[in-house]
């Protein structure tokens, strides 16, 4: 994956790692378009060095991660108005899991023995 931005100014197109944050005119690019990008006759291309294996997962990603599932976890349950509403919501409901401790929305599997 790469990360695409034009500078319309210099006529420039910079083809680099992909980016961390979001910025204007900056386009993230497959494998397969970064390697065959073309650019307006007059334009140049400046292709960054890229890192031989993608970056993992950081710190900042996990906490993400952490923060999206607390945030789900704290919104209120949706309540019915009628039993009649209840019955039709509880057939859409995915099934209870077979194995594991549940909480809300996540679930523990246990190693098999």
């Amino acid at each position: 994956m790469a990360t695409l931005t034009y500078v319309y100014a210099d006529s420039t197109a910079v083809l680099g790692p992909l980016a961390t944050y979001a910025e204007p005119h900056c386009y993230d690019l497959c494998e397969q378009h970064a390697g065959s990008l073309t650019v307006p006759r007059g334009w140049e291309v400046l292709r960054l060095a890229m890192p031989a294996t993608p970056a993992g997962p950081g710190p900042d990603d996990l906490l993400a991660l952490a923060t999206a599932v607390r945030e789900a976890a704290s919104r209120p349950a949706a309540t019915d108005a009628s039993q009649g509403q209840r019955g039709v919501h509880a057939a859409l409901e995915a099934p209870a899991p077979a194995e594991g401790t549940r909480r809300g929305h996540l679930r523990v599997l246990r190693e098999p023995s």
